[in-house]
């Protein structure tokens, strides 16, 4: 089989799930755990799955599934491609001038990434071959961290992290000087001298992250992660790094290939995470990685949903190399664990992927039936 497939069908599936302990960032609370799952058949009858960003707000996943389902997949439907970057390409241009008339290039950015997704799945497992190894991974075995440890109960969180063979910690801040270097200090001491990283996520004023900055120097933090909001002049981006004893992380909330261009320009950002399912897929991901390592910066995917993108995420990671880490959330979702095939198997902080074609999963969604929405 070619690289070049035609549409049969594209479908999102929606999901909630539930959670007893909502997670807890600086800007919110999460009360359930969504995903939105997407599937590609081509008409071959080869199927390709991906996953759309759909965190918040709490509506937003029945949104993304419903812009798939009924804006963008009818546009797809029995064309040619000679591969995913040109079916990305078509989706993005053909619908810019309405996501800018409905004031939502974010929601259709994601919706169209989960498609993206899909279709690099399918155009792997047409070519029989891993993805990883598509993108030119040499080596299917990446490093892994815990994310997603709340202020509360920090401590059993992250040795419950350990125990499932975790060896590097993100530890959320942003919640009082008092509660966040208490927590670091716990962390620091179950760590012992393993990775351990903050996320402030956008929590701070320049001034209120300037004087945090020395007090977090004591912990030997791998990375301090967006500490301010990712709107915030690159002034005050540029202040921070030159009072910073520890690199700065950003990159999820950049959304645009000239933003992308002018951190990978200047010396603020040490590590850069582009996130597959909100933004650019792999078709824009994968190259920019490339290029995040080229001028000498950590990639490490930023990623935080269900186990299909936190899967292609750990494809990307590993097909693009370097030094950096997957991000995996510690917090309890079977719409993760279910579908993430070896990401959930950590041994001295490292997953192994599989040689299967594509993903390596063909998800059993009648599993969670009982938590669909859409």
């Amino acid at each position: 089989m070619t690289d070049s497939f035609t549409i049969r069908s594209i479908e999102a599936f929606c999901y909630r799930y539930p959670l007893a302990t909502p997670v807890v960032t600086s800007f919110g609370k999460m009360l359930n755990r969504p995903a939105v799952f997407v599937r590609a058949v081509d008409e071959d009858g080869v199927e390709g799955w991906g996953e759309a960003w759909s965190n918040f707000p709490a509506p937003g996943a029945e949104h993304r599934a419903r812009l798939v389902n009924e804006v963008l997949a009818p546009g797809l439907v029995g064309r040619k491609f000679d591969g995913p970057g040109q079916a990305f390409e078509a989706l993005t241009k053909g619908t810019e001038v309405l996501a800018l008339q409905c004031g939502e290039p974010g929601p259709f950015a994601q919706a169209i990434s989960g498609i993206d997704l899909a279709l690099w799945d399918l155009s792997a497992r047409r070519q029989r071959l891993p993805l990883w190894r598509l993108l030119g991974g040499q080596s299917r075995k990446i490093k892994v961290y815990a994310s997603g440890i709340n202020p509360g109960g920090a401590a059993q969180t992250a040795e419950a992290a350990l125990k499932r063979g975790h060896r590097a910690l993100k530890l959320k801040v942003g919640f009082g000087a008092e509660t966040d270097l208490a927590n670091l200090a716990t962390l620091r001491q179950i760590i012992g001298a393993g990775m351990l990283a903050t996320d402030a996520n956008q929590g701070w004023s320049v001034t209120q992250a300037m004087e945090m900055l020395p007090r977090l120097a004591e912990f030997d933090l791998r990375w301090l992660e967006e500490p301010i909001r990712a709107d915030r002049p690159r002034e005050e981006w540029r202040r921070l790094r030159a009072a910073a004893k520890m690199p700065i992380a950003a990159g999820e909330n950049i959304s645009s290939v000239e933003g992308f261009k002018e951190v990978l320009a200047e010396d603020v950002l040490g590590v850069v995470q582009p996130d597959i399912a909100k933004w650019g897929g792999l078709s824009v991901c994968a190259p920019l990685a490339r290029d995040i390592l080229k001028v000498g910066k950590t990639f490490c995917p930023h990623y935080l949903g269900g186990g299909l993108g936190l899967l292609a995420s750990a494809h990307l990671l590993a097909g693009i190399g370097g030094d950096g880490w997957l991000e995996v959330d510690a917090n309890d979702n079977p719409l993760r664990d279910l579908f993430c095939g070896p990401v959930l198997n950590v041994t001295e902080g490292m997953i192994e992927l599989d040689q299967d074609p594509g993903l390596g999963v063909s998800p059993d969604l009648s599993s969670i039936e009982r938590h669909r929405t859409i």
